[in-house]
């Protein structure tokens, strides 16, 4: 008789998807724990607990539906620690006569489970993980032809197929995009609610990392670990962001504050890239609250959130799919430098990146505009090399999977992919951080002093980029007038002089 084994990965966690219909006797289902995940990079002790929690639940899920389900603690004898060492051993000690598994959204697991199944000797599937709105290659052949990928464009283009915020082929306000009314900084702190937690103790998880000599990054609370790892939690999570949340979501989905780390930001990012929730039942769960509550919630708080969603995220894999794996590699500027050691530790006197770098180690988390305009935008001035960026994302954020870290991180943040995500580069002096919220009130530097001792460094380093990468960005229509104010300014040796006094330093912010 045949019997057939089927993986489940730590990030395909999704219980909606038509494997799980029907129980089947001869069917098994594979889950590991595994140093071959564990240790391809540093990551932050959250993540490695929250997905080791969520897959251990999902296990049990799966076992009370009748499922039969084969699971590797990390501690088990008998583990392997890897798919292509565990994966043969057990096709000759159970009798299995086939393999099946969901795509991995990673181009690393992708390769190695296509070599593996090359050399199982039994009939091999791989099927579609039923979570995404778009295949792999839709947003390649969407903009087949073209020299850039205009997220914009896509965007509309999944509003108009998935019918969301539509009247039929317009939008249901008469307007597409609401990004200009999502750049405020928070002034009341009145507003601020408490985030929805499932604290749990996670000792033993925790001890059996240590015990086994799992590196980790980061700290964590083993009497209060917060993040959802079930798809209940996870629903319950939604749910209050659309009942406490949404009404200011879009309005200060960009404010910078030390008085809160999550403001109004959903915390569903960790349940959807597991795959507990999928992105078209968020969308539609927030546009129905919407609809029922629009005399409290506008439409830019709406449209803001729903854009990251079915805009933004499902860009971001096309462009890794349509991308990879030369993208990777891409370094439009060249740069060379290592990450300064506070990345480490958050002991730096800049305030802006002490409290961003400061909240990401406590929690595993950090919003959009902490990792584009703080640490990103910093990095990307003082000429980070893009590989010491992209492991230090995709290791410290509890989200963090390849398919969207490394999408967002050398493209978006680096600009290290030339302009293929972004149509420029993110970067800012320190006006741009001073207007979005408090950091600088607190701050041994001064956010208006350009140059000399307690001038800001954010101020002379975006100078010095633009100086010298002038010949790279020069002809970029979006930053034509960066060009003509730099050739105006009467201080641009000094500023220059006072970048590379910080550049050499950088150990010393």
């Amino acid at each position: 008789m045949a019997h057939t084994l089927r993986l489940i990965l730590g990030d395909q966690l999704n219980s909606q998807h038509s494997w799980f219909t029907n129980t089947d006797p001869d069917v098994s289902y594979l889950m590991m724990e595994m140093r071959q995940e564990t240790d391809y990079v540093n990551h932050h002790i959250q993540k490695v607990v929250g997905f080791f929690l969520a897959m251990r639940h999902f296990a049990k899920e799966l076992k009370q539906q009748g499922h039969r389900v084969i699971y590797f603690l990390l501690d088990d004898p008998d583990n392997q620690q890897s798919l292509a060492a565990q994966l043969p051993l057990l096709i000759e000690n159970e009798g299995l006569t086939r393999f099946e598994y969901q795509i991995p959204d990673e181009f690393r697991l992708d390769q190695l489970l296509q070599s593996t199944c090359a050399s199982l000797g039994i009939p091999c599937q791989a099927v579609d993980t039923e979570h995404f709105l778009t295949s792999r290659e839709f947003l390649n052949d969407f903009f087949k032809g073209k020299k850039t990928f205009l997220m914009e464009t896509f965007y509309r283009e999944m509003r108009k197929k998935y019918q969301v915020l539509m009247d039929g082929k317009e939008p249901i306000t008469g307007q597409w995009n609401y990004d200009q009314d999502n750049r405020q900084s928070l002034k009341d702190k009145s507003l601020l609610k408490k985030a929805y937690t499932h604290p749990k103790q996670v000792h033993e998880l925790c001890a059996m990392l240590e015990k086994s000599g799992v590196k980790t990054i980061g700290n964590i609370d083993a009497e209060q670990f917060p993040w959802p790892t079930s798809r209940q939690e996870s629903l319950e999570v939604l749910a209050y962001f659309c009942e406490e949340l949404l009404e200011h979501f879009g309005a200060y989905q960009d404010a910078l504050t030390t008085w809160d780390p999550f403001l109004f930001h959903s915390r569903l990012s960790f349940s959807l890239n597991s795959k507990m929730l999928s992105p078209l039942e968020v969308v539609q769960a927030v546009e129905a609250h919407w609809m029922a509550n629009q005399h409290k919630v506008g439409i830019a708080q709406v449209e803001g959130f729903i854009r990251q969603i079915i805009g933004w995220r499902e860009y971001m894999r096309g462009i890794y799919w349509a991308k990879m794996p030369e993208f990777a590699q891409l370094n439009f500027f060249g740069h060379e430098r290592k990450l300064p050691h506070w990345f480490w530790t958050g002991k730096t006197k800049m305030n802006c990146l002490s409290q961003s770098i400061g909240q990401s180690l406590d929690l595993g988390y950090a919003h959009h505009i902490q990792r584009l305009m703080v640490t990103g935008n910093f990095a990307l001035l003082a000429g980070i090399h893009p590989d010491e960026v992209d492991q230090w994302y995709l290791g410290i954020y509890i989200d963090a999977i390849e398919w969207v870290e490394i999408t967002n991180t050398r493209g978006m943040s680096q600009f290290a992919d030339g302009g293929i995500v972004g149509t420029k580069p993110y970067v800012s002096s320190a006006n741009y951080i001073k207007k979005q919220g408090n950091y600088c009130s607190s701050c041994a530097y001064q956010a208006d002093k350009k140059t000399g001792e307690g001038s800001c460094p954010f101020n002379s380093l975006y100078w010095h980029f633009h100086a010298r990468n002038r010949e790279l960005l020069e002809k970029n229509p979006r930053i034509g007038m960066v060009y003509r104010t730099w050739d105006k300014m009467g201080n641009q040796q000094e500023l220059i002089d006072q970048a590379e006094y910080y550049l050499e330093r950088l150990e010393g912010l």
